[in-house]
């Protein structure tokens, strides 16, 4: 079985590609827990439920870049062809 020099890029890219979705993870169960621990602070303390809110959107969103660089990674390694 003979592999060519594109061949091995884009079966390497691919792999990469399914590496950087990885990055989707950590977001994910980081914005669960700062959503859990958002509702146990409304709950103890229902007045400041703006701020609590607004709070924790920032922060969700601040968390949520990570997940985005490593979407656009994962993208410019799949259709991005090097070498051609």
């Amino acid at each position: 079985m003979n592999i060519s020099g594109q061949e091995f890029i884009s079966a390497m890219s691919a792999i990469g590609a399914g590496i950087a979705m990885i990055a989707g993870v950590g977001p994910g169960v980081g914005q669960g827990i700062a959503a859990g621990h958002g509702a146990s602070a409304v709950g103890r303390n229902p007045g400041a439920q703006s701020q609590i809110q607004s709070t924790m959107l920032l922060g969700q969103a601040v968390a949520e870049t990570t997940g985005l660089y490593g979407f656009a990674v994962a993208i410019i390694l799949m259709f991005v062809k090097p070498f051609k």
